[in-house]
């Protein structure tokens, strides 16, 4: 990329040549405030006006977030002019802006703020009428106000990015102008996943998960045995909310805390991935040995069900009938652990942690009901779990290092905890199917044909004993929908396909903690492009420790199958750990 020179503050520079104003100040060293330095490279419509500044050969103050920088171009971040446009363009934001910081979810998070303490807005410069405030509950996994909606379309983007819908944009005019879906309906209106990738770049409280912490709360006080239950991803993220860098595995201390907090039992999902595993890959064999419905597809991202639902409804076949793994260790745990342990099973409450927000709407379906009760009674998420850790008073950082709970369901394989990064589904069922169709164990144990950890398609022929598998793998259903057009046509080629609703899988769901620069001092510049892969690095790291690494190697999975659902896919199997799914007429 070719080099031009520029002036900030007086001082040369050289910077490379298509960079917006705000992009090439950061690369000398200069942060100018603003509200989409941080938005994981979103659109920006330079609507909010927060990082004015003078720049030669310009009308007047120009918006740097873009404007682009040319030769010899001259700029001010900190001339009067500026820096009073600055502060002026947050209080007209905050003149509109509920201000209840106290109450709000986001306040360690909001961005909003922290341009206000930067520029040093005041909150009462402008006093005039609000705009019309619509408080959106209804969805099992989002809520949307628009009183803390300051318009700056980052989730207008993101939706459209990463799954190429259009479920929120830009409604009425004007004063009256409000960021929703069509016609300002609900989400639980809308052909919304409910996957919250809206949630993760929205820079206020404006979009936020559907809080369960309250359900959790009122089971503890009703004496209930409440049963915890976290899933891999949670692991790779939870410490970023504790000081931890990006990426570093607080396993031990997250359930130590989870006990702290008066759970009875605490468990690894990775039991449900295991088990996952058992059912999902016996179920492709049978397909491809029987000439079963082809491609298969993976079941364990709800808000790629939820897609499926709306927009291919013909599709629905090709999806495995195996609920998603913390639906199926719910199950188990209301059943084949309610009757180990002489419990009645009315008298469990499952809670399930998790790094998604379409995880509230999922547990939630009518198919998901075992015998009259729930599978899973309440999901929270990574950040809802740090909220209730700080609330308690626990201090995270010099918890001890405790295992999970090793009854009955406490022993997993290294194949499980892959399950958070995109891939690592596929890749845990090969481990099984190459032994079940071979006999024997897969030397090299990783299939890197399979791995990455960003959003995209990626495909391998795997040949197992001369079967040649066809495999595909996509995240976001905006890569998810090519795979899917292809099986329409009746062009596909592959055997078995992995998707997961949130670009880069689990580890960048919905519901883990928000990757902001400003709020992550001791991180890299680079870290809005590495997070996925810190991430996703760190339960590599973790499957690589385990001894065993394999699904079907699970000892206590051998054992539920020998004690009590007989084998995978038996009558009773079925009755557990499969559902069904349904197309939704009217939002297509």
């Amino acid at each position: 990329m070719a080099k031009i020179n520029i002036k900030i503050e007086g001082v040369s520079y050289q910077v490379e040549e298509g960079l917006t104003i705000l992009e090439a100040a950061k690369a000398c060293g200069y942060e100018i405030p603003s509200l989409c330095t941080f938005n994981h490279g979103e659109c920006n419509l330079g609507s909010c006006r927060v990082c004015l500044v003078e720049a030669t050969g310009a009308r007047g103050l120009v918006a740097s977030c873009v404007y682009p920088v040319s030769e010899g171009m001259e700029i001010r971040i900190s001339s009067p002019a500026a820096v009073e446009a600055r502060r002026a363009s947050v209080e007209l934001l905050l003149s509109n802006h509920n201000k209840n910081c106290q109450q709000c979810e986001k306040n360690e998070y909001c961005e909003l703020l922290h341009v206000a303490k930067l520029t040093g807005a005041r909150d009462d410069a402008f006093a005039g009428t609000h705009s019309k405030t619509y408080i959106d509950t209804l969805a099992p996994g989002l809520v949307r106000d628009t009183s803390k909606c300051i318009l700056c379309g980052r989730c207008v983007a993101r939706c459209q990015n990463a799954h190429g819908l259009g479920i929120l944009g830009f409604e009425n005019r004007g004063f009256n102008t409000v960021v929703s879906p069509a016609e300002n309906r609900s989400f639980a209106d809308s052909p919304c996943i409910q996957c919250g990738q809206c949630v993760n770049v929205c820079p206020t409280g404006a979009l936020m998960e559907h809080s369960e912490i309250a359900l959790v709360d009122e089971a503890f006080k009703s004496g209930k045995h409440v049963i915890v239950q976290a899933a891999p991803a949670v692991r790779a993220a939870l410490g970023e909310e504790f000081g931890y860098p990006v990426g570093t595995p607080v396993t031990g201390k997250m359930i130590a805390a989870l006990r702290r907090l008066g759970f009875e039992r605490v468990y690894d999902v990775n039991f449900g991935a295991d088990l996952t595993i058992m059912e999902e890959g016996n179920e492709l064999l049978e397909r491809i040995q029987k000439k079963g419905v082809l491609p298969m597809i993976t079941s364990c991202s709800p808000g790629w069900i939820n897609y499926a639902e709306y927009n291919y409804e013909d599709l629905l076949p090709h999806i495995s009938s195996c609920k998603s793994p913390h639906e199926m260790q719910g199950a188990i745990i209301k059943s084949y652990w309610a009757e180990q342990k002489g419990i009645p099973r009315e008298d469990i409450f499952v809670v399930s942690v998790m790094p998604c927000t379409a995880k509230k709407f999922e547990n939630k379906r009518p198919q998901l009901v075992t015998d009259g009760l729930r599978d899973v009674d309440a999901v929270i998420t990574t950040r809802e779990l740090a909220r209730m850790i700080k609330r308690s008073g626990i201090i995270f950082n010099r918890l001890p290092d405790e295992e999970w709970d090793g009854d009955i369901m406490g022993e997993y394989s290294g194949a499980a905890d892959i399950f958070g990064v995109t891939g690592g589904v596929m890749e845990a069922a090969l481990r099984t199917v190459y032994f079940k169709l071979t006999g024997k164990e897969y030397d090299k144990i990783t299939f890197e044909e399979v791995r990455g950890h960003e959003a995209g398609i990626r495909e391998a022929a795997i040949d197992i004993n001369g079967t040649v598998v066809n495999v595909a793998i996509a995240s976001g259903m905006r890569s998810a929908k090519v795979l899917l057009d292809e099986i329409k046509a009746g062009k596909s080629k592959y055997q078995f396909i992995e998707i997961m609703g949130c670009p880069g899988g689990c580890i960048n769901g919905g519901g883990q903690p928000y990757v902001r620069s400003c709020f992550l001092p001791n991180e890299d510049d680079d870290i809005i492009d590495t997070y996925k892969e810190k991430r996703a690095k760190a339960l590599y790291t973790e499957d690589e420790r385990q001894t065993v690494r394999q699904s079907h190697n699970n000892p206590q999975i051998k054992e539920l199958y020998e004690k009590y659902l007989g084998k995978p896919g038996s009558h009773k199997a079925h009755k557990l750990l499969h559902t069904t799914y349904e197309g939704r007429v009217g939002f297509n």
